[in-house]
Order: C-alpha cells, then sequence, then structure tokens
C-alpha cells in the first residue's frame, strides 16, 4: 500500500473528518426515491431522504489525503443557514448558539486535558497508550445505546438506525482494543487499570451528557476521535518503514478481511456498502486501517450532532428497495433531543 500523504489540522473546538481523494468518485444517498449510484464530483449531489448530506469518497489509485476539517460553526445551524440571516427568532437562535459554542469550549478543554496527561504517562510507550486510548474509545457509544435503550423503554425513541450504527461502532473499537492486546499494549496491570477506571467515569459522563444534551456528548466523541486519528497518523508518519517490515496480527487480518463485513460497513455512514474493502499484508496497513476507522467515526459522530440525521447505510438500501419494489411507506419515527425534549413530547402526546 502506498504511504498515506496527510494533512491534518489541530483539535480545536469544531473539529470533523472528511476524505478527500484525487480522481476519487463521491457517493452519496439520496431519498427522492432513486437507488444508490456512483457520480463523479462534479456532478450534482444527491442527498439523504429529509436529513443532512454526508459525503464519502472511494478511492481510485493509490494515492490519498486525509483533512481534518472544522466541525459546524456555532453561528450556523444545518438546514438553518447562518443565524445573522433570520428574521424570526433571533434572540433565540442567538443563545442557542451561545449554547453550542459553550458545550463545544468544554469538550475541548476537556479533551485537551486528558491529551497532556496522556503524553506525560505514555511519552515513550507507544502500545501501551493506544490500549488506553481503544479502552475508552468506545465507551461512548455503551452510553449511547444505554440511554437509548431507555428512552425506548417509554417510548420516546423509535430510531433503531443510531442503536445499530453505535452497536457497530462499539464493534470496530473492540476490535481496535484486539488488536493492541495482541501487540502487548495491556502487559502492565497499571495500563488495565488506568484504562478501566477512565472508561468507567467517561461512561457516566458520557451518559449525562446524553440525556441533558445529546449534541454535546456526540460532539465530545468527535474530539475523542479526532484526537486518536491525530495519534496514529503520527505514528504512521514516524515509524512507516519499521511497520512494513512486521507481520500484521491475526486478529487483524480476520477482522479486515474476513467473509462477514456487515458491521464494518455499518459503522461507516457516509459511505454505500462495500465500498472499502481493506487489504493488510503488514502492520503498517493495519495502522492505515485504524487510523481511517477513526475519521469514519468523526464523520459518524459530525452527521449525529443535527439531530435526525443519521441512517444506517443498509437501511438506506433497503428503503430504497422497498420504495421501488412494493410501493411501501417508511413511517416517520419517534425521536426528540434530550430528557427535557422527550419529556415534553411525552405530556403533549
Amino acid at each position: 500500500m502506498a504511504t498515506a500523504t496527510v494533512a491534518i489540522s489541530s483539535i480545536s473546538s469544531r473539529p470533523l473528518v472528511a476524505l478527500h481523494r484525487s480522481r476519487a468518485a463521491a457517493i452519496s444517498y439520496s431519498s427522492s426515491r432513486q437507488f444508490l449510484r456512483h457520480r463523479s464530483i462534479s456532478s450534482p449531489r444527491l442527498l439523504f431522504r429529509n436529513v443532512r448530506r454526508v459525503q464519502a469518497t472511494i478511492l481510485q489509485d493509490d494515492e490519498e489525503k486525509v483533512v481534518v476539517e472544522e466541525s459546524f460553526k456555532a453561528e450556523t445551524f444545518p438546514g438553518k443557514g447562518p443565524l445573522l440571516e433570520e428574521e424570526s427568532d433571533t434572540s433565540s437562535s442567538a443563545l442557542e448558539a451561545s449554547v453550542i459554542k459553550l458545550e463545544q469550549g468544554v469538550n475541548v478543554f476537556l479533551t485537551d486535558s486528558v491529551i497532556k496527561i496522556l503524553d506525560t504517562l505514555y511519552r515513550d510507550r507507544t502500545y501501551p497508550r493506544f490500549f488506553v486510548l481503544e479502552t475508552i474509545a468506545r465507551v461512548p457509544y455503551f452510553a449511547f445505546m444505554s440511554v437509548l435503550h431507555m428512552y425506548e423503554t417509554f417510548g420516546w425513541w423509535r430510531r433503531a438506525d443510531y442503536l445499530k450504527v453505535h452497536f457497530a461502532e462499539s464493534w470496530n473499537e473492540m476490535h481496535h482494543l484486539l488488536i493492541m492486546e495482541e501487540l502487548g499494549g495491556n502487559s502492565w496491570w497499571f495500563d488495565r487499570f488506568l484504562g478501566q477506571i477512565v472508561a468507567t467515569f467517561y461512561y457516566f459522563m458520557t451518559v449525562f451528557l446524553y440525556i441533558v444534551s445529546p449534541r454535546m456528548a456526540y460532539h465530545f466523541s468527535e474530539c475523542v476521535e479526532s484526537h486518536a486519528f491525530e495519534t496514529y497518523d503520527k505514528f504512521l508518519k514516524t515509524n512507516g518503514e519499521e511497520l512494513k517490515k512486521s507481520p500484521a496480527p491475526d486478529i487483524a487480518v480476520k477482522y479486515y478481511t474476513g467473509s462477514d463485513m456487515y458491521l464494518f460497513d455499518e459503522f461507516q455512514t457516509s459511505r454505500a456498502p462495500n465500498t472499502r474493502r481493506p487489504v493488510i499484508e503488514n502492520l503498517y496497513d493495519v495502522f492505515v486501517n485504524i487510523r481511517d476507522d477513526e475519521a469514519e467515526h468523526c464523520k459518524t459522530m459530525r452527521a449525529c450532532q443535527t439531530l435526525g440525521s443519521l441512517r444506517s447505510p443498509h437501511s438506506v438500501l433497503e428503503d430504497e428497495e422497498c420504495d421501488e419494489e412494493s410501493g411501501c411507506v417508511i413511517p416517520e419515527e419517534a425521536h426528540c433531543e434530550g430528557i427535557v425534549d422527550c419529556i415534553k413530547k411525552s405530556i403533549t402526546n
């Protein structure tokens, strides 16, 4: 595999990952009752059904460039346009913009604080650092699913796609963790203890954030995944030649080249299924794919920050088949944003 050329910006209050690849074909989803299809980058963009567009690109040659872009600005909301152009609810919009800015500021501060601690503890211990990172990285998806199951119990939430995608994300992060264990990252008891303690605290913190503000919880996860991307990218630049001489762990080969790739496709919501199939020949290939996984997580977390915008890649295909073949109607599903909104809708309904 050719060495990836990577340009990456530092974590800001608005991180976002988008993959731009030369001579790539853009894939996007459409709700206009058409099947998914490839179009060139210059073609008109397709849209999700009633949701914000999330763009993906497919590599068509051996040159790749990955760029971390900033997340949406606090003064601009997807589907609404700049707040300064709004003629109504100006004060309400201004307040919401301030809240988003505060949420993102807190998230970036917390992320930077954790990064400084990890830099101090794991300056020269790469695989143990990765082990701790992956132990922590899968926690928010457990938290999201826990809260969504609670909402479903009370009839406040009927969006199965979120549960499918978040489980697929946790499945992906679990395999990252298994890879780090096979590389010896968990050999010292202190690293296992630290990862477990931080993960426990992170779980309850994420549950609280997700109940109060799903947008803030998803943005915090975007910050964490962006840091993971940056960490693996720096590692590849520094140790690329050495990694190419090392064999790939068996668990990595099995995960990335196995026969059942449903969950691997499921967490990559900006791609159509079956459009990414890694080739694993050495340890360098493994870390390239782990890095690219983190980029996909960032894009999914970014999409989740707009209520109702997340769709399972497989569900989109199923909906299109249903529309074209049987003419059935896809019902609108119940959803709410945060516990206050859920309770209010429960009372009014």
